[in-house]
């Protein structure tokens, strides 16, 4: 039986992702993960801050891979699916959602983001990928609602800790990776839009085009449907719901 991947646990850190992009640039080998029970910088998606008090998954992992970053773009739907996975055992399966690119949605609202970073280094690929799981508390942010595995549970149901969630976390992501590996983008694309948040709905994009959600390309992009029936390919920014 092969080891398990091997976690640094930090009681206080400034960030997970910061620290694995640290080790990255040094060479260190993967696979390895960072957790931390606080994080005083936090980071999300676009540059925003990312809270982070005590009882919620804080955690970074450092891979290497022979493929160029913008291949491993791909591996963020796999982080996305690793938690639904993880979560499954916790929470229904149908209230769990996926939204385009990188937020996992408990009922609609969300519970978890990725934030993914690459590089090269001697050749080869290096891949960071950032996850935060709101499980004790749902913070207060200014531009959207937060969900929480504490509220969803209720009182009296044992809440899972970041401790119990990662390992698990850590195994259901690198089978995602193996099977990635093996038979490429498209099983991962179909597990992800089989939990697809908002298909087949209207959208605006944050840059301003507005049509049907109707698809994920086979590179991870979303298709979007104009009124004028042309179908575009959105690469990155951030999707809105009506």
């Amino acid at each position: 039986m092969a080891n398990p991947t091997p976690i640094q646990h930090f009681a206080q850190i400034d960030s997970t992702n910061t620290k694995c992009v640290e080790l990255a640039k040094t060479g260190t080998p993967g696979p390895v993960w960072v957790l931390a029970d606080v994080q005083t910088q936090g980071r999300g998606r676009r540059g925003r801050e990312w809270k982070s008090g005590t009882g919620n998954l804080y955690a970074s992992g450092l891979y290497w891979f022979e493929h160029p970053p913008a291949r491993l773009a791909e591996l963020s739907f796999a982080a996305a699916l690793a938690i639904a996975d993880t979560l499954a055992n916790t929470i229904a399966s149908d209230a769990l959602q996926l939204k385009w690119p990188n937020d996992v949605l408990l009922e609609g609202v969300k519970l978890a983001g990725i934030l993914p970073e690459s590089g090269i280094k001697d050749g080869r690929g290096w891949l960071v990928m950032g996850i935060g799981i709101n499980l004790a508390h749902a913070p207060v942010l200014p531009d959207r609602g937060t969900a929480c595995v504490g509220d969803y549970l209720g009182p009296g149901r044992k809440l899972p800790t970041p401790a119990m969630v990662l390992p698990q976390l850590i195994q259901s992501f690198e089978d995602w990776v193996a099977r990635w590996e093996q038979d490429g983008f498209d099983p991962l694309r179909r597990a992800w839009v089989a939990r697809a948040f908002g298909l087949g709905q209207k959208i605006t994009t944050s840059d301003g085009h507005s049509g049907t959600f109707e698809d994920m390309s086979k590179n991870g992009a979303l298709l979007l449907r104009k009124a004028s029936g042309q179908a575009i390919e959105i690469s990155a920014g951030e999707v809105f719901f009506p």
